[in-house]
């Protein structure tokens, strides 16, 4: 019942309220972004959903428009060249992913669910697919999220993300949502770049 009608109807719910909600705050953070450096407010980018299928994933731009667009941040060598004044304050906060609720509202993503790969992270998709995490609709925020985010090793966010899909439940979304205001407070798991440079320090 609530993984075939409930979540989707809480997610609708949620999403619209906080767009309404969040109407005028998203505003301001479009104008600052503007404002910051020259470029659109919005980032779009493809992004992997529910049964493989890409969809065009928005979040505020962060970066300056030049910046790699199909590499994930985490494994930039040298990230602060590319994200602007105004992207690391909404990089810390998590700010720049409230565009993802118009994702959340249109039924390409979910409150909760693993975040939505990018559609050359073979290696993640891979992985996510035999730990059955594909098929579910992808997240704002998930499992993995507050258990280590960017510093999980692929095939543990994988597995994180299958061990969410298999006990998906209104007390484990809760869990998730709760846990994650925690972790934006805290600022945990954000790794801005140079990731496969930390993983080669520590094998040596």
């Amino acid at each position: 019942m609530y993984r075939k009608f409930l979540k989707r109807f809480l997610d609708m719910v949620l999403a619209a309220f906080a767009l309404l909600v969040l109407l005028l705050p998203m505003a301001v953070i479009a104008a600052v972004v503007k404002l910051d450096s020259p470029g659109p407010v919005l980032f779009w980018q493809k992004r992997v959903g529910a049964g493989k299928r890409v969809f065009m994933m928005p979040k505020f731009r962060s970066m300056y428009v030049k910046a790699p667009a199909e590499m994930p941040t985490h494994l930039l060598q040298s990230p602060d060249r590319w994200i602007t004044r105004s992207g690391r304050i909404l990089r810390k906060t998590s700010l720049d992913e409230l565009p993802q609720l118009w994702s959340i509202l249109t039924g390409k993503m979910a409150v909760i669910g693993p975040r939505p790969a990018l559609w050359n992270q073979q290696d993640l998709i891979a992985a996510r697919d035999r730990y059955g995490a594909n098929e579910i609709r992808p997240g704002l925020t998930g499992w993995a999220q507050i258990n280590g985010r960017d510093e999980l090793e692929i095939e543990e966010k994988a597995r994180l993300d299958g061990e969410y899909a298999q006990k998906m439940s209104f007390a484990f979304d809760c869990r998730c949502f709760f846990g994650t205001v925690r972790s934006v407070l805290k600022q945990d798991g954000i790794v801005e770049g140079g990731m496969v440079q930390q993983q080669e320090e520590i094998k040596e």
